[in-house]
């Protein structure tokens, strides 16, 4: 019986020829994550842990993301004890302010992660790394500290759900539009503990940007991790960032998958999710006249180049409409440099948005852009479960970043062939 891509990567790193669904193994791990909230209750259990270094200096990232530039004090000790701890153990993938970046944008963009790579990451969407063909996924504190101290990780093998994807996506049509059509399709446990595995020859269609999208919301189904195959765009984008060596894996044809879904990319319309799970999915036609306060660009999921490029198409020359706030977060510095060099930020601040240093922020409902009681948000972001973005009584609704723009514009949720 033969296996997929994710069981192929997890038996080369167990050093096994052969692994099955529901078999547990310890495996080489070549990176692991932590951010300002995640990494400090790992630093705690590391230390009891009776260590005093971690396995390797190379292979472990500290990203301060989430509440950075610090917005309270709590959160400047937490950054603080991050900082300390990556100088005393002389981390080398320590990303203080200035250099930083939304972790999942912004370890791709510095050549950190390649195919073939085993990652875990102490936040949930680190499964966005498999858009590179590599198996990554969101582990707990406690699984990261073990992990600095020894380098290895316990899984156990998933089944795999397979989604072929066939032909062109339409106009507007992007990687959040096709992922929150898939969530909507298989619910938010869908794909639980399974790895969501992604072929077909739509997936020459999608861009770099659309498959981190894409992968990125794997867990917003349940998934253990989604992965894409190694094709030319993959390895033109790792040939752009990384030097380090990687081995690209392949299913077998005699692959087992517990499900077999087939999606026609060319009849998914934009797509929004309503309050209060990424499943409760509507499409653009469907969404009748709902009132908006607040948009948000930005994120793990939609924070990249591309993304706001399309915002940009369609914010130029026209107005924020005046019962919106619209803001604007470029993922990484890199993105943020390169969006004010091509003059992206003059379109927003013309329109009427704000533009942030890189930040996760509002994703969480951290800052820069708390929704009040009754207030209602259209965002890019990756999860709308109820108070994820401040009041409990605060509506948000997912979307691509077309539809984000043009809802900033409409004052409603609206497609771009809306305004």
């Amino acid at each position: 019986m033969g296996m997929t891509m994710t069981q192929k990567i997890l038996a080369r790193h167990a050093g096994l020829d052969y692994v099955e669904p529901g078999q547990l193994i310890l495996v080489d791990v070549d990176m692991m994550l932590g951010n300002d909230i995640t990494a400090p209750i790992a630093i705690k259990e590391f230390e009891k842990i009776g260590v005093d270094r971690v396995f390797d200096v190379n292979k472990i990232a500290l990203v301060p993301d989430h509440f950075v530039p610090n917005k309270d004090i709590k959160s400047a000790e937490q950054a603080k004890m991050m900082r300390d701890f990556a100088k005393k153990m002389g981390i080398v993938n320590y990303f203080e302010v200035g250099q930083m970046g939304v972790e999942h944008a912004l370890l791709p963009e510095k050549g950190l992660v390649v195919p073939g790579d085993v990652v875990i990451g102490a936040d949930s969407h680190t499964c966005t790394y498999g858009a590179l063909g590599a198996f990554s996924t969101g582990v707990g504190s406690t699984d990261l500290a073990a992990g600095m101290a020894s380098g290895k990780a316990w899984f156990k093998v998933p089944e795999a759900i397979i989604f072929v994807l066939k032909n062109k996506p339409g106009k507007w049509v992007s990687g959040k539009d096709i992922i929150l059509h898939i969530i909507g399709l298989i619910g938010v446990d869908g794909a639980l503990y399974k790895s969501m595995e992604f072929t077909g020859d739509g997936i020459s269609y999608l861009s770099m940007d659309d498959r981190f999208t894409i992968a990125n919301m794997a867990i917003e189904a349940g998934g253990k991790n989604g992965i894409f195959p190694v094709d030319e765009k993959t390895i033109e984008y790792v040939k752009a960032h990384s030097t380090k060596p990687y081995e690209v894996f392949e299913a077998d044809e005699d692959a087992v998958y517990s499900k077999v879904y087939e999606i026609d990319l060319s009849e998914v319309k934009p797509t929004v999710s309503f309050p209060h799970l990424p499943e409760n999915t509507r499409t653009i036609d469907e969404v009748g006249d709902i009132r908006i306060d607040q948009v948000v660009i930005g994120s793990c999921t939609n924070g990249r180049m591309e993304d706001l490029r399309i915002a940009a198409s369609i914010l130029k020359g026209r107005k924020v409409h005046p019962d919106v706030r619209c803001i604007i977060i470029p993922a990484t510095q890199e993105i943020w440099k390169q969006a004010m060099q091509e003059g992206l930020f003059d379109i927003f601040i013309d329109a009427g948005a704000v533009v942030s240093t890189p930040t996760c922020g509002p994703c969480l409902g951290g800052y820069m852009g708390i929704l009040a009681k009754g207030e209602r948000a259209v965002s890019t972001t990756n999860r709308n479960f109820v108070g994820r973005m401040g009041h409990t009584e605060s509506e948000v609704y997912l979307a691509s970043p077309a539809v984000a723009a043009a809802s900033a514009v409409a004052g409603k949720i609206a497609g771009p062939d809306e305004i």
